[in-house]
């Protein structure tokens, strides 16, 4: 009988070892909940209750977690969602499409290829510069001012404001 309340309390112990060590996630440090559950567990933001839906500055997009760049702020419009919304994505690699059911319907989900951070989903009533609109959570986003590019090591995408400025 002790050996098997020892074995017990080994497997239990085992148990609890597993269970901190699954709670050890670095991105827990790194990410304030919102953006955890977003990036990590697929959640979604509150609609205009996020940093970037109404944000009209000049700048870059990058992705939460690996700083990888991601959208561009000439690719920004007001979709009337309450997410920040873009016509088009700076690289193409940079975003995976798959397909998402989670709601009943088909819709397309969007993930960073560099960290695999859940994004927001793709959508086909964008405007007219490419009919789509890519509905992304602000939690899975950093932004980089335009003034402040050179600096982040990210001076190489001025030029896609050349036409702007």
């Amino acid at each position: 009988m002790i050996i098997k309340l020892t074995a017990c309390a080994i497997t239990i112990s085992g148990l609890l070892l597993y269970s901190q060590l699954k709670e050890k996630d670095p991105l827990k440090d790194k990410l304030t909940k919102l953006q955890y559950d977003v990036t990590q567990n697929c959640s979604t933001e509150p609609p205009f209750q996020n940093e970037y839906w109404d944000n009209k500055e000049d700048g870059i997009y990058v992705d939460i977690i690996s700083g990888k760049p991601l959208f561009c702020s000439i690719h920004k419009y007001d979709s009337g969602t309450g997410w920040p919304s873009f016509y088009d994505i700076i690289n193409d690699d940079a975003v995976k499409e798959s397909d998402d059911y989670d709601l009943g319907y088909k819709r397309t989900e969007l993930k960073s290829t560099s960290s695999n951070a859940h994004l927001g989903h793709l959508f086909n009533d964008g405007p007219k510069q490419t009919g789509m609109r890519y509905c992304i959570n602000s939690a899975s986003l950093k932004f980089i001012k335009y003034e402040d590019l050179d600096k982040e090591g990210l001076g190489d995408y001025k030029k896609l404001f050349d036409d702007k400025k």
